[in-house]
């Protein structure tokens, strides 16, 4: 396991008022790490506010605090800016660009306060007066359980519910290469904790919406392979006609990973005209988070994304080419 800075200590037990951010589009470890050290800081008397840029996706919506994440226009309509707190923790990325993007872009601008970053990626920037960045980590929400731990909070059935989902989620329910005795280690003591295995599987894989199951049907559809390297893709009529939403499409990326002789996978969605999120997945050595970082993104070695702003086909061929360097 891991111990945090002495220094991040300090500022949380320093500090009175936190905006805890995470990225856009978030995902189970990034809402689990950032609502379980907001309860953790709460339970000593600080205050907190959780802030994201993006709607909660529906697949999330079980777990304790979601419903809590602010966007910039709730704010704005409270009368509430950056300025109002005196910290700033951002968790699972390590750029307010990860953070806040387009007209967004200057809801920060006027924080005076001190800020920290706790992250797992990879692709690191200049940003956090504290940094706790650990690569190697599988999950932020690994970093968050001991950093609770070793504040001598204690974890609280809803605390280990988050933290226990991070971890599934970024692990792929224990099914990937950054599994080890840490994880497994981490997982059984939030079983302790009250998280239950079982239901938060059932949260994550077996409540499908209607609407997200016909997405899968159309998305699907679009599975080519070439050379170990998986494509689909879905449009936005694909959305529209089967009425889901971007968060419906969480995690369709590692679907063709059953496939065995498979090396990579690239799931792109269509965000606007000439506009695409790409997701990317590999297995063993290969190191999508280095192609992603050529588009401007990035993540980890076996995880990654970037945005590409192209025409469907050339956006595909730049992939395959880049993933095909690998491989």
């Amino acid at each position: 396991m891991i111990t945090p800075s002495a220094g991040l200590i300090d500022f949380l037990k320093s500090s009175d008022n936190f905006i805890i951010a995470v990225h856009f589009d978030p995902d189970g470890d990034c809402l689990g790490s950032a609502s379980a050290l907001s309860e953790a800081l709460r339970s000593i008397g600080k205050k907190t506010t959780l802030f994201c840029e993006t709607t909660v996706a529906a697949p999330y919506n079980f777990m304790p605090g979601s419903e809590e994440f602010k966007r910039p226009d709730q704010f704005s309509s409270q009368g509430v800016s950056s300025a109002s707190f005196d910290s700033l923790i951002v968790v699972d990325a390590n750029s307010l660009s990860r953070v806040v993007k387009n007209q967004n872009k200057e809801f920060f601008s006027d924080f005076k306060g001190r800020s920290a970053v706790i992250d797992h990626h990879e692709t690191e920037s200049s940003f956090g007066d504290i940094k706790w960045i650990e690569p190697h980590m599988p999950a932020t929400g690994m970093m968050v359980h001991s950093l609770i731990k070793e504040m001598g909070i204690q974890i609280t059935e809803s605390m280990a519910l988050n933290l226990y989902t991070a971890i599934v989620v970024d692990t792929g329910n224990f099914r990937f290469d950054n599994v080890n005795s840490d994880v497994l280690l981490a997982a059984s003591e939030l079983a302790a904790a009250g998280a239950v295995p079982s239901r938060i599987y059932s949260e994550l894989y077996e409540s499908w919406s209607t609407n997200r199951l016909e997405l899968f049907k159309s998305v699907i559809a679009t599975l080519t392979i070439d050379e170990g390297i998986a494509f689909m893709y879905a449009s936005k009529k694909m959305f529209d006609e089967s009425g889901a939403d971007a968060g419906d499409a969480e995690n369709f990326v590692s679907f063709p990973r059953v496939a065995k002789k498979l090396k990579a996978q690239v799931f792109l969605r269509e965000v606007g005209e000439r506009h695409y999120k790409a997701s990317l997945r590999s297995k063993g050595d290969i190191n999508v988070a280095r192609v992603a970082e050529k588009f401007g993104g990035g993540g980890h070695k076996n995880a990654a994304g970037c945005v590409i702003k192209d025409d469907f086909e050339a956006a595909v061929d730049k992939l395959k080419k880049e993933l095909k360097t690998l491989i």
